[in-house]
């Protein structure tokens, strides 16, 4: 019986953890500096364009998918082209910034993982920088600014959230009793910066 017993604590205990999750997830501060949104429009315009590239240039989707060796790369073109086409809109409008930053960190690390070893090591697959360093650490630092500028400023919306100006600060204005049928108002948790 204690067993049985021991299981259900131990499964409330994680639908505990789950759900607060899901709470800090889909009910982000809304009240951080207007300034977010520069950083909003900065990397959804980076992922919506980047995502548009992938389909119109076979070397920036499937073609450099299959150098670095991905899985079924041209599912996984279309797949990461989608996200970012249809995440760079909604970071853009700061309409589920939270939980559309969570697959741009995943992607970014894995985009750093899957092409700045290789180059540091010289044995990358994709065409080397046009000038000195083209391989080692300082190659690596100079190729990674990209990826590394999107991973940074997408973690910083993931914790601080959207801002004022955002769909979503929006979205509870106008409703009739101010609140957002997916937020709890006093539960909100800040975790950015206000004005």
């Amino acid at each position: 019986m204690k067993n049985g017993e021991s299981l259900i604590k131990k499964e409330r205990v994680n639908n505990m953890k789950i759900n607060k999750l899901s709470h800090w997830l889909f009910n982000p501060p809304l009240d951080g500096p207007t300034a977010i949104i520069l950083l909003r429009l900065m990397a959804g315009g980076v992922f919506l364009w980047e995502g548009i590239l992938k389909f119109i240039y076979v070397n920036q989707g499937v073609g450099r998918f299959t150098k670095i060796g991905l899985p079924f790369p041209q599912a996984t073109a279309n797949m990461i082209g989608g996200l970012e086409i249809v995440g760079g809109i909604l970071l853009i409008t700061g309409f589920l910034t939270r939980p559309i930053a969570v697959p741009f960190v995943i992607e970014m690390l894995v985009a750093i993982l899957s092409t700045k070893i290789s180059l540091y090591l010289g044995t990358s697959p994709l065409p080397l920088p046009p000038v000195p360093p083209q391989i080692g650490l300082w190659a690596v630092l100079h190729e990674v600014r990209s990826e590394y500028a999107q991973l940074m400023t997408t973690m910083f919306l993931l914790m601080a959230g959207p801002g004022r100006w955002s769909l979503d600060a929006l979205l509870i204005r106008e409703t009739n009793e101010g609140k957002h049928p997916l937020r709890d108002q006093d539960k909100v948790v800040y975790l950015g910066y206000s004005e």
